[in-house]
């Protein structure tokens, strides 16, 4: 055993023979001077700090031989202590390395400090013991001005360094080892702590090991950013937003400032060209972001349009079809920067350095163009980067392919419903009426919601509201099977409650034919649609309501009172087998009726009867005019939606569903314009009845029309008396039409037929179909009416 004793000054008072032996030093040379004169390295270098204290310390040294040979050997000290247990001095035993000098000792140190991750030993005081050269050179100081030194005293005081430190205590105190990641200087670390405890279990000093993880970091990052882009970005069907789904999720993640431009053809749902562009290209900017608030960088204002020349990055990427990298070393680049004031002072001022374009393309065609652009970065872009921009670029283009399909189709839908909507209200007397017909807000499809007022006989009207179930094309043509459908039943005079049955029955009718469609578009429901029908009589001042599944009219009544109709509600149409009940009300002259389509009550959050509740308060407050309340209406009842789209303005109602709007005043005719007789069955009759009109007309100055009225009423009566029944009423109303009813209690409707020639009637009800506007019948729950309409002479029209 090579043995020597040093006092606490590091003087050698004694040398064994082994030492002597080992390291050919005797002792009369070595006795009285420095131990760390036996050292082969600096002073600073060897391991003699754990010489200050009063402890047990072991370690390695590279100790110079009296021929010159460097030895690498083992060397433990023991403190010898005095009467008051201090240490006085130290045993120290050298051990050759057990493979020899440069052997396992020295394979050892040289893997620790050529170790590829930073590796560092700290004693339980966290001072520097050992590190490697990576340590060094991320630390910026040598081993030799770091070993002895607290790690505190060696590193900036920021998060980084007092995370470090924080974790150092953790490990030396508890003995538990721990892991962690950490950011540094822009790079990824994990980093590994573990306890060095001596054969007792005592923990000596703590050892770490920091592992660069930036490129997994990345890629963890990316694939985070892939995934996200997956639930992201085109959440809806909708262009725009899908634009500014790509700039939110990559600003400022990816980029410092992102733009994304579209051919106009895009925005308007039309097919782009397939081939690529070579020249310069005019873009529309649709969607940008920045992560400086204001967006100092945009050199384009939302929704403007840009010309860019043929050797942009933008344009070279498109006539490419590839993604590109540029920055202040692309001449080209540079060129175009300096074509605009504002991409000019980005660059210069702002500090964009920078910069990515990748196209938009999907199934084959050109969308548009993404460009990204760092300025608060330092490091420029990589073709990483790059690769990460396509894939998220082409996600987005495929999502705004799919808008851009969805707005072409939801166009086509919207144009054929709008060609089977009325356009405008026809001229009638009995109400004055006002609409409104707004599409849903959210684009999800054209709907199936309609409304109509048709002009009836005896100056009546109908009112009809309806809606059909779900939205698209199929929606909005069985809208319009529907409202011809009950144009054409209405034109027969059906009473509401026997309409809204042949309207179910045909609905029935309808559904086998059209389950074809439903399957092919793996749709199993088949129709299904609700409908209000209304008539109103302003001679009688009455109107009748049936309602087929649809929600009730409300009522403003000229004392300011507002009512909800109370009906029988019948069941959806298509449901079939059930009863219609008609509601049978007298409303006085200038009633409000408002009829309506759900969408118009069930905003989104809100109970259908807060929505009637809020109808009825809206309609109880004055209003110059029935636009007014349809406008008043809306606002109140459907939410402001900010705009989607650039320069659309945010105060428009959006509904989520459809809505039509329909409100009508009710007009009154008076005594003075309506005339009735009742008529015995006997044919002498028909002169006397002819006499009673023609002074009604001289009464209200129509004598132009007495020759034709009189025709009319001669013929109409005739028939009334030979083929119908008691009781015969003759009527006369003077409205924007002069209008001849005669009514009976037959229910057997006349119709034209072709008269021989020697054959001595059957020419009535042609002569009054030739002499008048118009004739026709209807029934009536005691019979029928057969009724003439002529135009007033010019100066009464």
């Amino acid at each position: 055993m090579a043995t020597a004793t040093v006092s606490r000054q590091g003087i050698v008072t004694s040398w064994s023979e082994g030492a002597r032996r080992l390291l050919g030093h005797p002792a009369t040379e070595v006795v009285g001077g420095l131990v760390t004169d036996l050292l082969a390295v600096d002073p600073s270098d060897a391991a003699w700090a754990g010489l200050a204290g009063a402890e047990a310390w072991s370690g390695t040294a590279a100790v110079r031989h009296r021929d010159g040979r460097r030895l690498d050997l083992g060397v433990r000290a023991f403190p010898s202590l005095d009467g008051e247990g201090k240490a006085s001095g130290f045993v120290m035993a050298f051990a050759p390395d057990p493979v020899g000098n440069g052997g396992y000792r020295g394979t050892l140190e040289r893997s620790f400090t050529q170790a590829p991750v930073a590796m560092a030993m700290f004693d339980t005081e966290l001072r520097y013991q050992w590190l490697n050269d990576i340590t060094c050179d991320m630390i910026g100081t040598g081993k030799a001005q770091l070993r002895g030194r607290r790690y505190a005293d060696t590193v900036p005081d920021d998060d980084a360094g007092r995370g470090f430190l924080r974790h150092l205590r953790q490990v030396a105190e508890t003995g538990t080892p721990t892991r962690y990641d950490d950011i540094v200087a822009g790079r990824a670390w994990n980093i590994e702590m573990w306890p060095v405890k001596d054969p007792s279990g005592r923990v000596r000093g703590v050892g770490t090991a920091s592992f660069d993880s930036s490129e997994q970091q990345w890629a963890r990052q990316r694939l985070a950013l892939l995934n996200e882009a997956g639930t992201s970005i085109g959440t809806t069907l909708d262009v725009v937003r899908t634009a500014q789904e790509l700039t939110e999720l990559v600003v400022p993640r990816l980029a410092d400032f992102v733009s994304v431009d579209l051919l106009d053809s895009v925005l308007e749902g039309e097919e782009p060209t397939a081939e690529l562009i070579d020249a310069a290209v005019v873009l529309r900017r649709v969607a940008h972001r920045s992560a400086v608030e204001g967006v100092p960088e945009a050199a384009v204002e939302l929704g403007a349009v840009d010309t860019y020349p043929a050797y942009s990055p933008p344009a070279r990427c498109l006539a490419a079809g590839r993604s590109l990298l540029s920055g202040l070393e692309d001449p080209d680049f540079v060129r175009w920067i300096e074509g605009d004031d504002v991409r000019t002072g980005n660059v210069r001022g702002a500090g964009v350095h920078s910069g990515m374009a990748v196209p938009l393309r999907a199934r084959g065609i050109t969308l548009g163009v993404a460009v990204f652009w760092r300025r608060l970065r330092p490091e420029p872009f990589r073709p990483d980067d790059l690769v990460l921009a396509e894939e998220l670029a082409g996600r987005a283009a495929v999502c705004v392919d799919n808008a851009r399909r969805y707005t072409r189709e939801y166009t086509t839908a919207l144009t054929l419903q709008r060609s089977l909507l009325p356009r405008g209200l026809p001229g009638q007397a009995a109400v004055e009426a006002a609409f409104r017909y707004l599409p849903a807000g959210s684009r999800a499809d054209a709907g199936g919601d309609w409304f109509d007022l048709i002009p009836l006989s005896g100056t009546r009207v109908a009112l009809v509201v309806g809606d059909v179930v779900g939205h698209g094309v199929r929606a909005a043509a069985t809208m319009g099977s529907l409202r011809t459908a009950v144009r054409t039943l209405a034109d027969v005079d059906l009473p509401p409650d026997e309409l809204l049955t042949h309207l179910d029955d045909l609905v029935t009718h309808l559904a086998p034919d059209d389950a074809t469609t439903a399957r092919d578009e793996q749709d199993t429901d088949g129709i299904s649609a609700t409908c209000l029908y209304a008539v109103y009589d302003p001679v009688s001042r009455r109107c009748t309501f049936a309602s087929a599944g649809h929600p009730p009219p409300s009522v403003l009544h000229p004392d300011g009172t507002v009512v909800t109709v109370s009906l029988s509600p019948g069941p959806p149409l298509g449901v079939g087998g059930l009863p219609f009940e008609a509601t049978e009300l007298e409303l006085p002259e200038g009633s409000l009726i408002a009829l309506y389509t759900d969408g118009l009550l069930e905003a989104r959050g809100r109970d259908i009867d807060v929505g009637l509740a809020r109808l009825r308060q809206t309609l109880a407050c004055p209003s110059p005019s029935l636009e007014v309340t349809c406008d008043t209406l809306i606002d109140s009842l459907l939410p402001a939606a900010p705009a989607l789209r650039p320069g659309a303005p945010a105060h428009i109602p959006r509904p989520a569903d459809d809505v039509a709007l329909l409100v009508a005043r009710t007009r009154a005719l008076h005594t003075d314009q309506v005339a009735t007789w009742g008529l015995p069955p006997d044919p002498e009759i028909v002169a006397d009845a002819r006499l009673q009109a023609s002074r009604q007309l001289q009464a209200w100055g129509l004598e132009e029309a007495a020759f034709v009225t009189e025709l009319v009423v001669s013929e109409l009566v005739t028939n009334a008396i030979r083929y119908g029944a008691v009781p015969i009423q003759l009527r006369l109303i003077r409205d924007r039409t002069l209008i001849c009813e005669v009514s009976d209690g037959n229910s057997a409707a006349p119709h034209l037929r072709r008269a021989r020639t020697f054959d001595e009637g059957g020419r009535g009800l042609l002569l009054v179909s030739q002499l008048t506007q118009g004739w026709g019948t209807r029934q009536t729950t005691g019979g029928k009416t057969i009724w003439a309409e002529q135009l007033l002479p010019t100066s009464h029209s």
